[in-house]
């Protein structure tokens, strides 16, 4: 039996993982899914959320949990997972990837996705500058992130997503291979994704090398319409040696 922490992405929250949950947990293993600072049920100030108050909720979560933990990050949230790992390195037995933001020390989120020039989100971002965060257009749900899904996802959607805090994606990561870099760490690729897009996915796992990488032939959402599958690839890397 596995403790899995699973961390959403941009403008989600726990409710990602509602097919996942039931999946893993009759497999044996222990789930747990947080919503991130400002998102979800967590009603922390939008304009207060920064990087390290992000982290700081992941390594709570990490602390209260005897023994070792595999940490999951979906699309933007990769660096979450990514710093969690440097600060918690000897709680974290594995990272995961899933369409995610795989970066090495110094960079940050917003570098590499202004790289991503194949991406269909960004026309339909509204920016709130009061709030120093992001809203998306609810136009752009069904083709971006739920292509692939039943259309009851993209009505959850229009109800359930929220603003996004700037302020993690322009704070650069602070990793050592002495602490994040032995963390074994493993790719889920979505081939599909139109948000973010294969080719950025291959050149951040290329660039930071995985023990493997798995493709899925979905777009940005696979916790939603191939769960079983999902979790199918999650039981083999917590069996991984």
């Amino acid at each position: 039996m596995k403790t899995f922490i699973l961390i959403h992405g941009s403008w989600h929250s726990a409710w990602n993982w509602h097919l996942v949950i039931p999946i893993l947990e009759k497999k044996g293993h222990r789930v747990l899914t947080p919503d991130l600072p400002g998102m979800g049920r967590d009603k922390t100030p939008i304009q207060e959320v920064t990087m390290a108050s992000a982290v700081e909720k992941i390594c709570q979560l990490v602390d209260s949990i005897k023994g070792k933990v595999i940490l999951l990050g979906h699309s933007k949230n990769g660096i979450m997972i990514s710093q969690a790992a440097e600060y918690r390195s000897e709680k974290i037995e594995k990272l995961i990837y899933l369409a995610a933001y795989l970066i090495p020390n110094g960079k940050t989120q917003a570098e590499y996705s202004d790289q991503d020039t194949e991406g269909v989100l960004k026309p339909y971002v509204i920016r709130h500058p009061e709030s120093a965060s992001h809203s998306l257009r609810s136009e752009i749900y069904k083709d971006g992130l739920y292509h692939d899904c039943e259309d009851t996802i993209v009505q959850l959607a229009k109800l359930l997503l929220s603003k996004e805090p700037v302020a993690s994606a322009i704070t650069p990561l602070q990793l050592t291979q002495e602490k994040y870099g032995i963390v074994p760490r493993y790719y889920i690729e979505c081939a599909e994704d139109r948000a973010v897009t294969p080719v950025i996915q291959r050149k951040m796992y290329k660039e930071m090398p995985c023990e493997e990488v798995y493709t899925m032939r979905t777009v940005h959402s696979p916790f939603f319409s191939k769960p079983g599958e999902l979790c199918t690839i999650l039981c083999k890397i917590a069996t991984a040696q």
